[in-house]
Formats: C-alpha cells, structure tokens, sequence
C-alpha cells in the first residue's frame, strides 16, 4: 500500500469543503496527485484502496478528530507521512497528537502558503530517503546472500579439484598412511593443486607453496612472534595461491611483469578468491587474512586493498618477503629465475618500497646462519635407506607432486613404497636423509 508512483498522493482530510479545496489549489500547480476525504473514517477507507504518501489533516472533525484519525494511519501505514492542522486554542489536543499519531509536523490555521509547500515537499523528500534506504538495506542483505552462496560453491569446486587429483594422489595416501590423515598433511595436498597445473614451470613450482610456508614459519620465529602466529602463517604460506584455481592455464606459472595489463588485472584477485575460499572453514579464518593481503606492499602499491606499513598484518608482510624470495629463484616474479644471493639483493633494494624492512632483515640473518651452520644432509638411494632416518627435502615425483615431505621419519612401509614405484616406473630416487642420522 506504501509504494509511490511517480508523482507523490496527498490524501487531505477536513470536515470543511472550503478547506479542502484551498488545499487542492495550493497543491494541484506542484504536481501532486491530490486526494480528499470529508472525515476521518473516509479517509481510511481510501487509504485502504490508495497507495498514499503523505496525509493532512485537521484537528477538529466530528465523529473521529484529527489525533484520532492519524495515529489509526500510524498503526495501519506507518510509512505513511503524517501532517497534522491545528488551532491555536488546540495545543493540548495536539501534543496528544503529537505522542499518539507520531506525526511528522504540525501547522497552525491559518497556515502560510509558502511554509505549507516547504513541509510538505520535505516530508515527501524525507519518506523518500526513508524508501530508499529500505530498499538499500534489502538489496545488501539479498547480496549477503548471495556472497554466502559463493562461498558455498567455491568450496564445491575445491571439492571437485582434489577428487580429480585423488588418483594421482594414490600414492601418496599409500606411502603416508597415518600421516596423511593429519590435518597438516590434508593442507598440504591443498596446496599442491595449483602446483599441478603451472604449465612449463610446474617442476620448477613444485614445492613452491612448502617452500614459502617454511621460510615464513622460520622468519615469524626469527622475529619472536607466538607460536600460534607463526602456525597461521605456516598455513597462509601453504595455501597463499589456492585463489589462483581458477585462473587460466595459460596465466599460470608466466612471470608477473611479462603479463598484459588485463591477464594482470585477471591474476591480482587471486587472494581475494582465496580469502573466500578459506573464509568457510574455522581453522582458516585467520590464516585467510594473511592470503589476501600476502600481494600488499609497504609503501601502499601492492593490491588488493593497498594497505601500507603496519595497516598491513605482520603475518601478511612477512608472508610477501617469504613468497617473493622463493618466486625470484622460481622464475615467475620477474623474466629469469635469480639465485638465492640474487634474489636476495632484490629484497634488500626495495627494503620499505615493496617490503616491511624488519621482515628484509630478518631473511638476511636467516639466511646467514643457514649459510654457516645449517644443517647438513646426504643423498641415498632406495636401496640404503633405513627406517628412523629424516628426510631432509622435499621428494617430488617426477610429475611434479609431492611424495614425501620434509621432516618425514622413514619406516619399513615407507621405504617399500619407494621401491615400488622405482620398479614400477623405471626412475631412480633420490632421498636427502640429515647427516647426523645416516
């Protein structure tokens, strides 16, 4: 009954046809669609037909008086506005008006014609806005929505990637058994998706996203956070890509600045896509975060939101030095892949350009001690392995997934498997085992 058409209704309502129709010819020249009823009970009977805006009314009228008459509007079409005519030998009358109808505004008979004119087209003006902003909040919880349902399906189709992965994934649901199962290991699978599927780069991607997480995890502990923090940033690190799934296969693994304006465009949501493909599951909220601001830059070029210095989370900024560190050696952040002294040149030159000085520095020491006293490995064959050695890389198979993962402790199981599938698939492996164990 509330919805106006395109010229505002006016429903007038006194006792006193002279009345009326000096409102009418007041109002008629303004463009308003005019109505009149001669008490109170015809003028709800034509708002129950009519879709009114705004009513006049009197005070003084037989059988229902104006109090009366507009707080039954107030009850029946609250959205309806409210105006109220008034003696000055009225005023107790109309404070019970005033609390009981709830009206907009009162005007004192005899009234001035420009004021009158002034009200009315504010009052119309103010239901308006009031139309409007209704219409706003409907049309953003309807989006709301409509964001929960995306969410949904971008779970699903995370759903439907790793099943199409799962037979390439059978050996590695073999070769881990307990350990697969564990959530750190399901993360792991998650982010080895976009890995699978990097063109000519995937060997050199493989491990990429383990990579980044480690480093991060190694620079978060280096800078003393908690713990817990360096444990989101170890997740964020593992999935920091996972937006890139839906990306043409022909944008991945290609370096960044070789990419045309618009496949840039295309590329830089990938961390909004992966906050919200994170956002549904409890355990990744806070991680998600750090994935969608993991492309900010200190001084406030980077994207999606072009935070700068510490209004970007720390776990994002270290997560950046970490990912781009591993990119530059990798090939995909600028036209050739850098080695590790390269790479790290390029950090330390836009130390507070692209990234949080502390961070810089603390991957120069890092990478310092790594250099003098990090810890040393051995390849072995198959056939030398033993179970309770430590592997001490990753082990990648040849199409570019991952078998075993650093840190695994070797049983007879494990080392079987290995044996089988060099059999199976006629390649020898390599296995890096920490020397103290040997």
């Amino acid at each position: 009954m509330n919805e106006t058409s395109q010229a505002p209704t006016l429903l007038l309502v006194d006792d006193e046809p002279s009345i009326l129709s000096a409102l009418r010819r007041l109002f008629r020249p303004q463009g308003y669609r005019i109505l009149t009823a001669e008490g109170g009970a015809a003028g709800l009977a034509i708002m129950e037909g009519e879709a009114v805006n705004l009513v006049i009314s009197d005070m003084r009228m037989p059988e229902m008086d104006g109090a009366t008459f507009l707080k039954q509007v107030r009850e029946r079409w609250p959205q309806t506005k409210r105006i109220l005519l008034t003696g000055y030998a009225d005023i107790t009358s109309t404070v019970s008006a005033i609390n009981e109808g709830e009206i907009y505004r009162y005007i004192a008979k005899p009234w001035d014609d420009k004021e009158m004119l002034a009200v009315v087209r504010e009052a119309c003006e103010h239901q308006r806005l009031e139309q409007e902003n209704r219409r706003l909040t409907e049309l953003t919880q309807a989006q709301n929505e409509a964001l929960k349902t995306l969410n949904a399906s971008l779970e699903q189709k995370v759903a439907e990637r790793t099943a199409e992965l799962s037979q390439a994934l059978t050996f590695v649901e073999q070769a881990h058994g307990e350990l697969k199962k564990s959530f750190m290991t399901s993360v792991q699978v998650f982010a080895g998706l976009i890995e699978l599927r990097s063109g000519p780069l995937g060997k050199q991607l493989a491990g990429h996203g383990r990579r980044v997480a480690e480093l991060a995890r190694s620079l978060a502990r280096h800078l003393g956070l908690a713990e817990s923090d360096a444990q989101n940033i170890l997740l964020a690190g593992l999935l920091h890509d996972i937006g890139k799934l839906g990306l043409p296969d022909e944008l991945l693994g290609r370096p960044f600045n070789m990419l045309s304006a618009e496949h840039r465009a295309q590329v830089m949501k990938h961390p909004v896509v992966g906050q919200n493909i994170l956002l549904g599951i409890e355990r990744f909220k806070e991680a998600a975060v750090l994935v969608r601001h993991h492309h900010e830059s200190y001084d406030g070029s980077g994207y999606p939101d072009h935070l700068a210095a510490m209004a970007i989370p720390q776990g994002a900024r270290i997560l950046a030095v970490a990912n781009d560190y591993d990119a530059l050696q990798v090939g995909t952040l600028v036209q050739r892949p850098l080695k590790p002294a390269e790479a790290l040149d390029f950090l330390i030159e836009n130390r507070g350009k692209r990234y949080d000085p502390a961070v810089v520095d603390a991957l120069v020491r890092l990478v310092a001690e790594t250099v003098k006293g990090g810890p040393q490995e051995i390849p072995l064959r198959t056939m030398h392995l033993k179970p309770g050695m430590t592997v001490s890389r990753d082990l990648m198979h040849r199409d570019g997934y991952l078998l075993l993962a650093a840190g695994s402790v070797l049983n007879s199981d494990i080392i079987g498997q290995l044996i089988r599938l060099e059999q199976v698939e006629q390649q020898n492996l390599t296995v890096y085992i920490r020397q103290e164990e040997k």
